[in-house]
């Protein structure tokens, strides 16, 4: 019975992101999956993202926290539309709340949804959004270690995105050891190393993205 109750949940997850999948197309948007564990530092890359793609690319920001609105406030903050989703206690966005964030925006002009999941390297890889592009964040400070904790997340993500390579030199962090394991796991994946305090890498991930979205265009 618990079994038929968890297919059940995935069956309904994966026909509303269907849905959403048909929203993006019919508006002509990108929609990114942004996932990461607390603290790796997933709102400083979306301001540097867009940051980076400002006068390029217009972005609007769905943001996913178990509560308080910290992040939203400070996205909006630069000007950005942005929505949040409280998700209450669940440890990940499922398709039916991007979906109504979507229904509930005004996405007239906007190019580029950023969907900021909530904090978690289990559960937001299991569920689809209908996104594009699935991208997980990695910190110097988490260690190299993580892909064998949480295989599903780095084996499911198109794009890894290590952060806080300002840290290397003070940390036994091997980025050779890393992405030797990854690239077993996933060996299509694009890896970025970058320091969003610095800035170092994010043109290069700027420059990537941007083609992705024009390509589809």
């Amino acid at each position: 019975m618990e079994i038929e109750v968890l297919e059940g949940v995935f069956d309904a997850n994966e026909i509303i992101a269907k849905e959403n999948r048909a929203l993006i197309e019919d508006g002509g948007l990108f929609m990114m999956n942004l996932m990461a564990s607390p603290g790796a530092g997933k709102t400083s890359f979306i301001m540097r993202t867009i940051k980076g793609l400002e006068g390029k690319v217009s972005v609007a920001v769905i943001e996913g926290d178990i509560a308080g609105k910290v992040d939203s406030e400070r996205i909006a903050g630069a000007g950005v539309p942005t929505i949040q989703i409280n998700t209450g206690g669940s440890c990940h966005l499922e398709a039916k709340q991007v979906n109504t964030a979507l229904n509930r925006m005004d996405l007239s002009g906007v190019e580029l949804v950023i969907v900021e999941n909530v904090g978690n390297l289990v559960c937001p890889a299991e569920f689809k959004l209908g996104e594009d592009l699935k991208v997980m964040i990695l910190s110097v400070a988490e260690g190299d270690d993580k892909p064998l904790k949480y295989p599903l997340m780095f084996s499911e993500s198109h794009v890894l995105i290590v952060n806080k390579i300002d840290l290397i030199p003070h940390t036994d962090f091997d980025m050779e050891r890393l992405e030797e394991t990854v690239r077993k796991m996933n060996p299509h994946v694009e890896i970025f190393k970058l320091s969003c305090r610095t800035g170092e890498g994010i043109e290069c991930w700027i420059d990537w993205l941007e083609k992705r979205i024009r390509e589809k265009q």
